[in-house]
């Protein structure tokens, strides 16, 4: 294959471009091995995995973990680890592995969570999981919340939903739609299991009245999945009662938890790990201290076997546009959302957002704010979503004021109140109040959180909700507290500590909840900045700000992965740069969409207006490059295909939104109507008039949109940090959210691409290479071997950007990578990608006209002639014309005093 020589040897001591890869049944480790060839002709030099323990039969994702212990037979196993490590060593690459501390299945497939269920509080295992034995409720008292009855109790029990059956290897157990929960007290066995089982059978009274009795005896209680907000005793992975909090803080459980891992860092088939949601644990820094001294330990038997010593550890972190990664924390940085967001934000025009979200005001009907509106979706998780946890959370503050006689009297309905309005304004994910409390920006975040709170409650100063929030910010700061009694000192410190954890562990899922899954869904001037990791305060971001941010990371975390892709996102990288070239035209866009929104068929009752839209963006964002307009009538099969995708996005959008029909509450009508309007585009003659003028729209977009594809590829692999590529996204990526997103990759197509194109001389710039995605593909393995070939400059260099004179001055974002005598420029268009869309057509001649009479001013310091590996020209330091620069492509890449770049 083409590409950076590769020959055997261990992986580079840090990890210079990593790959994403979702492991599973239908794509294992051994899948992933037959890929190693590929990878590394591209040119990353580790392999960043998806879970690979154990998980619940045919997970697509691995994130619902039931034995930390093992890797996943469905992925291969051990065995299939150990041959993926030795491929990788061959050509040079290392794997980093996603591990998953914080939850588990709550499934009985979970050795764990079964023997909990089967033994209750008593259980070696009741110390790993989040429970409340002791919940205020008497019928909860030493059980475990089981919320998996499709409807209430005593309907089910009525209707034979819950059935006692035995099984000859593994005893009595309890039958729920297939699902089998042990039996802790199983009947007298009086009688043979047959007769046992048929005598609380739900066909009489006697026996149902004997089933209930039995299943009063479990350290479990079967209830309605509706309860599980308002009546959960344990900690969920955000509101998903599938899974269950680990409670890793404990030193065996962590232990437990992170054996394998260790082992397999120690022996060298892992060279990382990436820590999934660290927010969700009860002390993220303590956690990442005690992981990073255990990778530590491993060092000197890593450097016998000639392996890098210094562990890698990234987090999977969402930062407000503000936000730091706390410096406390012993990480590498995180896994790359902030990037994402602050390229999107990059490639959008600032003027556009006032004219989209006038439009977007008439379409919802909805005048507030975005913040107002994030506010109100808090609101409606903490009322319904999250009810349970913020209620744990109010007893445990009543109880910290009730161990202080100067604050005894404030009872749960106010603290309730207050708490309410508290968490409703948090800005950010969390407050990292460990270590010696309060960092610097918690300080911060708090004080804007109060200020909302007060707002919100019209608290005047020294009111009495003045005063509950003053002491609300007192008993969540991370200090022990000052009691009036000496002997109450322990009791203080425990339930402030106690109500800290409660604190910091609701407000991340309540985060993303309300904005990911909620907001972003029923909130869209512009789907494109509806992203995770995104704000819907920031629409775009000026050059210098971007450059500022990135500088920034590259001195505090010089090896966080920078994504634009993940397996979260809402949709693919090149959808997103395609949406992102409506802010060059909103009127245009404006006008169009206003009339397909009229136009968009249905029957008696049709989708609102505010989802129309959000369709249209997704259908012109999304639009497949190899389908035509013509093609609706010339291969219905192929669009059906594409059509039945977006349904299902659609579906999910809907309910996510929680505005017309949710998962907790569907409307069939309102889902219905969509689901007609959308099959109208096919069925009817005016909607497959429509769908053509949609596509049509679509497809002379795509090519403005590719420019920008191709600027936001650059650079994330040119800039300070670890350029990460999703699986697929080395090619066009217009997937839609998840499960979309983890849809097979075409691996044949993308060697035999790699393989076809020119080894050495200019990236092939032809409209065909630029329809297939073969010149993002090259344009990634040119901007990788440039990192091999120089390490240091792309880890270690300076970031200064570079002014433009001219007529596009505004429209052209350079910047210098600098190390000692070597220079890196980079050079990608701005808010001009449908001026050029001539280069994306094939139509390079045209699109360069575009930058007469620009050049770029270059520092007198800079060096001497610089080599573009893209198109192997050269350019004197003293002439930087862009029409030159620019010649082929929307994009240069030059390298100084390097006669083999390129």
């Amino acid at each position: 294959m083409n590409g950076i020589d590769t020959p055997p040897g261990p992986a580079p001591s840090r990890p210079r471009a990593t790959a994403r890869l979702q492991l599973h049944a239908g794509f294992t480790l051994d899948d992933a091995r037959a890929q190693v060839g590929y990878f590394a002709a591209l040119g990353v030099s580790h392999l960043y995995l998806s879970p690979i323990t154990r998980a619940r039969a045919g997970s697509t994702h691995g994130y619902d973990v039931i034995d930390h212990g093992q890797v996943s037979p469905e992925l291969g196993g051990e065995a299939a680890l150990r041959r993926l490590a030795q491929a990788a060593r061959a050509h040079r690459l290392g794997l980093i592995a996603d591990i998953v501390p914080n939850h588990m299945a709550a499934d009985v497939s979970n050795a764990w969570w079964a023997d909990v269920l089967r033994r209750g509080e008593r259980s070696t295992h009741s110390r790993c999981f989040d429970i409340d034995w002791r919940a205020p409720d008497p019928a909860l008292r030493g059980k475990v919340l089981l919320p998996v009855l499709p409807e209430p109790y005593g309907v089910c029990l009525d209707a034979g939903m819950i059935v006692l059956a035995h099984d000859p290897q593994r005893g009595y157990a309890i039958d729920v739609g297939g699902q089998r929960y042990p039996v802790a007290e199983p009947p007298p066995p009086a009688q043979n299991p047959a007769h046992t089982c048929a005598a609380h059978a739900a066909d009489s009274a006697a026996g149902r009245r004997r089933l209930h009795h039995l299943l009063e005896r479990q350290h479990y209680r079967l209830a309605w999945w509706r309860a599980a907000p308002d009546q959960i005793n344990w900690r969920r992975f955000f509101e998903i009662h599938e899974l269950v909090g680990v409670r890793v803080e404990d030193d065996l459980v962590f232990d437990a938890v992170h054996a394998l891992p260790l082992r397999l860092y120690r022996e060298g088939l892992l060279d990382g790990l990436r820590i999934d949601h660290i927010d969700g644990l009860a002390s993220p820094g303590a956690y990442l201290k005690r992981l990073h001294g255990a990778l530590l330990r491993a060092a000197p038997e890593r450097a016998r076997a000639g392996l890098a010593a210094a562990p890698y550890l990234i987090v999977e972190k969402i930062l407000a546009d503000d936000e730091s990664l706390d410096p406390r924390w012993q990480a590498d940085g995180t896994t790359g959302y902030d990037f994402m967001d602050q390229v999107g934000a990059l490639l959008h025009a600032s003027a556009a957002r006032d004219p989209l979200t006038r439009f977007w005001e008439t379409l919802s009907g909805d005048p507030r704010p975005a913040a107002a509106q994030l506010r109100a979706a808090r609101e409606l998780m903490l009322t319904r979503h999250f009810a349970s946890e913020r209620l744990v959370l109010v007893r445990a503050l009543t109880r910290v004021a009730r161990l202080d006689l100067r604050t005894r009297d404030w009872a749960a309905p106010a603290i309730d109140r207050a708490l309410t309005a508290l968490l409703a304004a948090f800005p950010v994910y969390r407050s990292y109040a460990e270590d010696g409390g309060r960092g610097a920006a918690d300080r911060i975040h708090w004080q804007t959180a109060l200020a909302g709170a007060r707002a919100a409650l019209a608290a005047a100063p020294d009111s009495p909700d003045d005063q509950l929030l003053a002491l609300l910010d007192q008993w969540l700061d991370g200090s022990p507290g000052e009691p009036c009694e000496a002997d109450a000192a322990n009791a203080l410190r425990n339930a402030r500590a106690r109500a800290l954890r409660h604190f910091q562990q609701l407000t991340p899922p309540l985060a993303a909840k309300a904005l990911e899954d909620t907001l972003f869904y029923r909130y869209g001037p512009l789907l494109s900045r509806n992203e995770v990791g995104a704000s819907p305060a920031r629409f775009s971001l000026e050059p210098a700000a971007f450059l500022a941010d990135c500088a920034a990371r590259g001195r505090s975390h010089p090896d966080a992965l920078l994504a634009t892709a993940t397996h979260d996102h809402k949709r693919g990288e090149d959808s997103r740069c395609r949406l992102a070239t409506l802010s060059e035209i909103p009127q245009d866009w404006i006008a169009a969409a206003s009339g397909w929104i009229e136009r968009l068929p249905g029957r008696e009752q049709r989708p609102s207006r505010a989802d129309r839209y959000l369709l249209l963006q997704t259908l012109v964002g999304a639009w497949p490059l190899e389908l035509a307009p013509d093609d609706i009538d010339a291969r219905p099969d192929a669009v059906a295909a594409w059509i039945a995708r977006v349904a299902q996005w659609q579906l999910k959008a809907q309910r996510e939104a929680k505005l017309h029909t949710r998962w907790t509450a569907p409307d069939p009508r309102y889902e219905d109507a969509a689901s007609q309007a959308l099959d109208a585009l096919l069925t009817t003659p005016d909607g497959r008039t429509l769908l053509r003028e949609i596509a049509g729209y679509a497809l002379r977009l795509a090519p403005a949109g590719l420019v920008n594809s191709l600027a936001q590829t650059l650079l994330r692999n040119t800039l300070p940090g670890v350029p990460d590529l999703y699986q697929g996204a080395d090619l066009w990526d217009f997937s839609l959210v998840d499960p979309d997103n983890r849809r097979p990759v075409d691996y044949a197509r993308r060697a035999a691409l790699l393989d076809g194109a020119p080894a050495a001389g200019a990236i092939d710039a032809s409209a065909a290479a630029w329809h297939s995605g073969a010149v993002k593909q090259a344009l990634i393995q040119r901007a990788l071997a440039v990192r091999a070939r120089h390490p240091a400059l792309l880890r270690e260099g300076t970031l200064q950007p570079v002014a433009a004179q001219g007529p596009r001055a505004a429209h052209v974002l350079a910047f210098l990578r600098r190390h000692e005598d070597q220079a890196l420029l980079v050079v990608v268009p701005r808010l001009c990608a449908t001026a050029i869309a001539g280069y994306a057509r094939g139509d390079a001649a045209t699109a360069r006209d575009h930058w007469a009479g620009t050049r770029l001013l270059l520092p007198d310091d800079a060096g001497g002639v610089f080599l573009d590996p893209l198109s192997s020209r050269r350019h004197p330091s003293a002439a930087w014309e862009l029409d030159q620069l620019l010649h082929d492509l929307p994009v240069a890449l030059c390298v100084s005093g390097d006669p083999r770049t390129g």
